[in-house]
């Protein structure tokens, strides 16, 4: 299976599928791996772009280590793996947690080997409400899911699949495969990763690192959000990155590249081959 070595040793797994047309990476969200965008990167490699995907460290196939759980490495391992794969003229494409960390790679790394980017109820701006983010949620929101995490973290999995991930308290028409994914790709996600990132996705601010996005933005966000709302979310990155287009799904929830996936799919290949 392909990986590529990080700077402190850690190896991470990824997919490369398609040979032609412009590269497309995909980030995962918390607590999943690559295969979580599956679908999408069958999708567009049959469309003519090449799409890679990657298993964030602690998650899926990658090495569990006990350190670098959180965005800075996160970020610099993604840099590690589009130099190893020297992609250019890249599109990328974070849903959840991955949206923060594409973001802050570029915030890091800068946008050189980037063309466009796009959010897919992304974390960024700042989930954690603080005093100067007070749109934000409260800090009990994430010390409950760090409580379920440590105490039985199969169980949290499965509340969060059966309700708020992708809405099935809300729609009870969310398939059964869907949410077994879900919990499947979540079991494999390193427990002390899976535990960690949690921090990582809702305490880092992502406002410096949007302020650097100079290519053109997609971002995509449904209003019946129960993970990353609307308004704390997608709305809010909108306005803070120059130039960039927001898609508001209306009554749909925060899993789209499940349960939106044939209209997301058709919005991300008309505004990557614009």
């Amino acid at each position: 299976m392909p990986y590529v070595t990080a700077d402190d040793g850690a190896k991470i797994f990824y997919k490369d599928w398609g040979t032609e047309g412009s590269p497309v990476l995909l980030s995962h969200g918390w607590p999943l791996n690559s295969d979580a965008w599956e679908a999408t990167a069958l999708f567009l490699a049959r469309n003519g772009h090449r799409a890679i995907a990657h298993d964030r460290r602690g998650h899926g196939r990658s090495s569990q280590t006990w350190h670098g759980n959180e965005m800075d490495t996160y970020a610099d391992d993604l840099a590690c793996l589009i130099e190893h794969l020297d992609l250019r003229d890249l599109t990328l494409v974070g849903h959840s947690t991955g949206g923060g960390e594409v973001v802050h790679y570029i915030g890091r790394h800068g946008t050189s080997r980037v063309s466009k980017v796009v959010l897919v109820s992304a974390v960024p701006p700042l989930m954690l409400r603080t005093d100067d983010n007070p749109e934000g949620l409260p800090i009990e929101t994430f010390d409950a899911i760090r409580a379920g995490e440590a105490a039985n973290r199969s169980q949290l999995y499965r509340d969060l699949a059966d309700g708020p991930f992708f809405g099935h308290n809300r729609r009870q028409d969310v398939d059964r495969g869907f949410r077994d994914a879900f919990w499947l790709q979540s079991m494999a996600c390193g427990h002390r990763a899976a535990y960690e990132c949690i921090a990582a996705f809702s305490a880092t601010d992502f406002r410096p690192d949007l302020a650097k996005i100079d290519v053109p933005t997609l971002v995509v966000h449904g209003d019946d959000d129960q993970i990353v709302p609307f308004e704390v979310g997608g709305k809010r990155s909108a306005g803070l990155i120059d130039g960039a287009v927001l898609k508001m799904y209306e009554g749909s929830g925060h899993a789209l590249p499940d349960t939106d996936r044939d209209r997301l799919h058709a919005d991300l290949l008309e505004f990557i081959d614009a």
